[in-house]
């Protein structure tokens, strides 16, 4: 078999596990009665806390980082400032700006994400989808996020978030996001 032929069988096998992965992939359906109930304008309110790690398309953990955090809703409109310290030194700020659009659904924006970010809440799930300007390594590279969160306690959300380029997943986030009482 030639080099082209090597090269077509493998992306027809990328493409075609891709597919198959996004037919199987976990609906916010899958939690509505999932308990307990998820309400972001409860969770994030007032001073939380989050640790986590950035695994690239292997697994292997790339970086860790702890976040602070700060939250406050005015009615259906929040934000929440965000302050990321990375364990190589690097510092980031976030400022999410929430709307609750009601039954269960949510938008937001902050200063790297392109467009709107759009979830939605069931059960003890919310799931967000939105694109971003990420930077690594000196370079700019846009790529999607399906960010799930998953409440835990009244004070403790596990969210996993999968970083996609060309449809393909290319590094994983995990964060446990944690009140501060």
């Amino acid at each position: 078999m030639g080099l082209l032929s090597k090269i077509k069988s493998y992306f027809l096998v990328v493409i075609a596990a891709s597919v198959l992965m996004s037919c199987s992939s976990a609906s916010i359906e899958d939690y509505d009665k999932t308990t307990p109930v998820l309400n972001l304008k409860t969770f994030f309110d007032g001073q939380l806390t989050a640790s986590g790690i950035v695994q690239d398309y292997s697994g292997t953990v790339t970086r860790k980082f702890t976040v602070t955090m700060e939250a406050s809703w005015q009615g259906d409109e929040g934000v929440i400032n965000e302050w990321f310290i990375y364990d190589d030194g690097e510092k980031q700020t976030r400022i999410w700006k929430i709307t609750d659009l009601g039954n269960g659904k949510y938008q937001g924006t902050a200063n790297d994400i392109l467009g709107i970010a759009e979830g939605e809440a069931r059960g003890s799930a919310l799931r967000w989808a939105y694109d971003m300007n990420l930077v690594v390594d000196d370079s700019e590279y846009e790529v999607h996020f399906d960010d799930w969160m998953f409440l835990v306690d009244e004070n403790t959300i596990i969210n996993k978030s999968d970083i996609i380029k060309f449809g393909i997943t290319v590094a994983e986030v995990t964060l446990v996001i944690q009140k501060v009482n």
